[in-house]
């Protein structure tokens, strides 16, 4: 599995999916218009443990949110289903455009957070060291958990065991 995730190269000798995400990305332009913002593929697809309605995950960091969201609207509003917003997620100021491809549904997320530390790419990277550890057949238990509708953090923290919130649980297993 992939160390670095901050180029997506990897996706083009991974699975068919990942290779269709890649020639996705590519073809719209994707990472190239959010250059500045130093975009992150996060999620599922990154990590092989997707499945069919995974979405296209780029992380980005953002000074000033409404700068970044009429950048968003400037570069992806012609995209199918666009709509872009403003959250507070754990107490931090989000902006989100959310947009649809001939294959995936992407979902752009900023903060005025390093994407390096921003805790999608954060638990991606805990969740890849796990994976490494356990093997296929516990890559495949996280689909199955998946696939009946538990999201990507609970599936781990129910495997492992983990009590309390997952997302701040499976930010304890790092290092």
């Amino acid at each position: 599995m992939i160390e670095n995730f901050k180029k997506i190269e990897y996706l083009k000798y991974g699975n068919e999916r990942q290779k269709l995400a890649y020639s996705e990305i590519k073809k719209h332009k994707i990472l190239e218009k959010l250059e500045k913002y130093n975009p992150i593929l996060t999620g599922t697809i990154p990590i092989e443990i997707d499945i069919p309605e995974s979405d296209l995950d780029i992380i980005c960091e953002c000074q000033n949110h409404s700068e970044f969201r009429a950048y968003l609207l400037n570069q992806f509003s012609d995209k199918k289903d666009f709509k872009v917003y403003s959250i507070k997620q754990n107490g931090i100021e989000s902006t989100i455009a959310v947009f649809k491809t001939d294959n995936f549904l992407f979902e752009v997320f900023g903060q005025n957070i390093p994407t390096e530390k921003q805790n999608a790419y954060r638990h991606m990277i805990v969740e890849n060291k796990i994976l490494k550890e356990k093997g296929f057949e516990f890559k495949q238990k996280v689909k199955e958990l998946k696939s009946n509708g538990i999201k990507t953090e609970p599936a781990f923290a129910r495997l492992l065991g983990l009590e309390g919130n997952p997302y701040t649980e499976l930010l304890k297993l790092e290092k």
